[in-house]
């Protein structure tokens, strides 16, 4: 199974066709290969209201189910990955700003 013509787009970064994909965990979106993969790790499927929803292939749900098509995540497959965005955990990036030292000076 492919996905329909109207779900499918570039990625901005290496222009292949991707689509636009919500994770069934927790409703982020995700990109997809276009195309369907048999090396993929991800399972796809169109929604009752349209939208494309993808699920992990893992060890506890290993098949694709009718109505489903596998797909390998666009990120494992971009040449050129847009940079990766902070989720405001980690470590930062950018310089320090000084903090003033509390407490006791020696």
């Amino acid at each position: 199974m492919k996905p329909a013509s109207h779900h499918v787009t570039t990625c901005k970064g290496c222009r292949a066709p991707i689509c636009w994909a919500l994770t069934t965990a927790n409703g982020k979106r995700q990109p997809i290969d276009a195309a369907p993969s048999a090396e993929g790790n991800v399972a796809v499927m169109q929604g009752p209201d349209g939208l494309l929803y993808v699920r992990s292939i893992t060890a506890d749900r290993p098949e694709v189910r009718p109505g489903e098509w596998q797909a390998m995540p666009h990120f494992a497959t971009c040449p050129s990955p847009p940079p990766r965005r902070s989720s405001g955990t980690g470590q930062r990036t950018g310089p320090l700003r000084s903090v003033p030292r509390q407490g006791r000076q020696w």
